[in-house]
């Protein structure tokens, strides 16, 4: 989705809502340099999002502001998760992490057929993918076992 920062006023509009404001106008599929002078309007270029720095921070999107270039571009701000967002966000990190661990399991769950011999790194193995959520740190810190050869 294309966006412009509108010049007189710092407002953030899509194309479509700039279309709006122009009823009359008859405007080109694909905008250029003449357009934006027209319109009083400058392309905002998009960003890519942040990764967060903690495991209790968030990445939201933040308006836009002007690079070392010139350019617009979105901007990002980190923030702190807290209250229900927190217990929201390790909820889903919990999800997140037992799906794994339960495709992981899956992956060797062959070795647990009864016509298997299973060795004993991949019962130890298989033992610690089970025992993930009650690692110390859990969601937000996971130290995945490693699979044996």
């Amino acid at each position: 989705m294309s966006e412009y920062r509108i010049r007189s006023t710092g407002e953030v509009k899509t194309q479509g809502q700039i279309r709006k404001m122009h009823p009359n106008v008859s405007m080109p599929k694909i905008w250029n340099e003449d357009i934006h002078e027209q319109l009083g309007i400058d392309p905002v270029l998009s960003t890519p999002r942040p990764e967060p720095s903690g495991a209790y921070k968030a990445v939201t999107r933040n308006g836009v502001e002007q690079n070392a270039d010139g350019n617009w571009v979105q901007a990002w701000i980190e923030q702190d998760i807290t209250g229900d967002d927190r217990i929201a966000h390790d909820e889903k990190n919990a999800l997140e992490a037992r799906t794994k661990r339960d495709g992981l399991l899956t992956e060797t769950d062959h070795f647990a057929l009864v016509d298997v011999t299973m060795s004993d790194e991949m019962r130890a193995y298989r033992q610690a993918l089970r025992d993930v959520p009650q690692q110390a740190g859990f969601p937000g810190e996971i130290t995945w076992p490693t699979k044996p050869e």
